[in-house]
């Protein structure tokens, strides 16, 4: 599978000389087969879902390929891109999108988008974007997916404020599993190391600097250390830290990131526009 940042920072986008070597779009992750046809799975709609969209108008596909964007939860710097995605305008474009887990307090997925497509936030409604739309509620913790090959889907519950869920994606005997906004605590989530065991890239988010991380306690997020510490236990083959807070700036991020490798080598700050390939 081929795994590909176009969204990196955490919180709001950053615009400015100096954030843009480690990207300064919201979240967005996808995830394609070796040949970049067939089925695309999209991890959050931040706003790096728009540069997402302007190379999928360019790529072929079949009546039956379908866009699939899995959701870890809803707060706006996951969501903020949606209405900027292009291939929500195109009629011939199949768009599932999806929520996954047995403990998901959402009463109505489609809700989410209609809402914030209301005419007082957008001029452009939900139901005139085009495509072909499916929500999916799926209060279970794993999903037969199709990436070009049958896989599973798997989602772990974490603590964020709001709640928030992490993905592990099996395809072929590779794992990748995307894990962001995520607080800890005082010691680390033993569900997070489990759900991480063994995967070839873990996603993991790193939005503070172990020396921040106590003055935003309750703001549901992690340290590179605890990142770094989860990808030990885990044993995992990769580490690509995210979710970038908007303050550091590349120069910061590049010296944390020497840091990190002097500890763990073999571990990254994911950069827009970085791609994988397990």
């Amino acid at each position: 599978m081929i795994i590909k940042f176009y969204g990196t920072r955490g919180s709001i986008p950053v615009c400015e000389k100096g954030f843009q070597e480690f990207g300064g779009n919201t979240t967005c992750v996808a995830v394609m087969d070796d040949s970049k046809e067939g089925d695309i799975l999209i991890f959050d709609a931040g706003t790096g879902i728009r540069n997402l969209g302007k190379e999928l108008m360019q790529r072929p596909f079949k009546p039956e390929d379908k866009i699939v964007i899995a959701f870890s939860h809803f707060h706006w710097d996951h969501l903020q891109g949606f209405p900027f995605f292009g291939p929500a305008y195109d009629a011939s474009k199949k768009i599932d999108i999806i929520a996954m887990g047995k403990d998901l307090n959402i009463p109505d997925l489609k809700s989410i988008f209609t809402h914030q497509m209301e005419s007082t936030f957008f001029p452009i409604s939900l139901d005139n974007m085009g495509a072909d739309f499916n929500f999916h509620l799926k209060k279970k913790n794993e999903e037969v997916f199709n990436t070009g090959s049958r896989g599973r889907l798997l989602s772990n519950a974490h603590s964020h404020p709001g709640g928030a869920h992490g993905y592990r994606l099996e395809v072929n005997g590779k794992i990748l599993v995307y894990c962001t906004d995520v607080e800890h605590g005082d010691t680390l989530d033993k569900k997070v190391i489990d759900f991480a065991q063994g995967a070839d890239v873990l996603i993991h988010e790193a939005q503070y600097t172990p020396e921040e991380l106590p003055k935003f306690k309750g703001w549901g997020h992690s340290s590179w250390e605890q990142a770094i510490e989860v990808a030990k236990l885990a044993k995992v083959k990769k580490l690509y830290m995210t979710h970038h807070d908007p303050e550091h700036n590349d120069d910061f991020i590049r010296a944390e990131e020497k840091k990190c490798q002097a500890i763990y080598s073999n571990c990254f700050f994911a950069r827009e526009g970085d791609e994988i390939k397990i």
